[in-house]
């Protein structure tokens, strides 16, 4: 697991910025934090990363964003208004999670309980809930945000899959 300390907004979106640059197509991106930690900012950061120039915003009432005018299309998801795996279905946000297309950015991916690890793999494949599918990730980094102080934020981040 890698950490990263961010002192100031700027910083985090500059290492969005770099893992923008890095990204491949098929990247999934999971983050968790609190509210206010910093997700949407690593997202604008990354999105800087692609290429976009459109203005991202957090995508909590619309659930999800995309953005198709960088190096690789982005879709940013927001599970915080969804409580169970059947709200994600039924809204439609799993086809996001098997083989993405460009990069996806889940906010609140914990709400998706198939985000676990699996113990020897460490989570090279994802688990979808219907028919006990299960599809292996091009690449996964699962992300966590903490708040430390008022500007202060740990990002630490684990790899998963090719």
């Amino acid at each position: 697991m890698v950490t990263f300390t961010s002192h100031s907004p700027e910083d985090t979106l500059a290492l969005g910025a770099t893992w923008g640059r890095e990204a491949r197509n098929g990247w999934l991106i999971g983050m968790s934090g609190e509210l206010g930690a910093g997700k949407t900012q690593l997202v604008k950061g990354i999105a800087r990363g692609l290429g976009i120039k459109a203005r991202i915003q957090s995508p909590s009432f619309a659930l999800v964003n995309e953005y198709g005018e960088g190096r690789l299309p982005l879709a940013h998801l927001d599970l915080y208004r969804l409580d169970t795996p059947e709200q994600i279905i039924g809204a439609g946000l799993d086809q996001y999670f098997g083989q993405p297309l460009g990069v996806v950015v889940i906010e609140w991916c914990e709400r998706w309980p198939e985000f676990v690890r699996d113990g020897k793999s460490r989570n090279s494949k994802l688990q979808t809930p219907d028919a006990n599918s299960v599809s292996p990730l091009p690449h996964l980094r699962l992300v966590r945000i903490e708040t430390v102080s008022e500007t202060v934020r740990r990002i630490s981040y684990e790899d998963f899959g090719s």
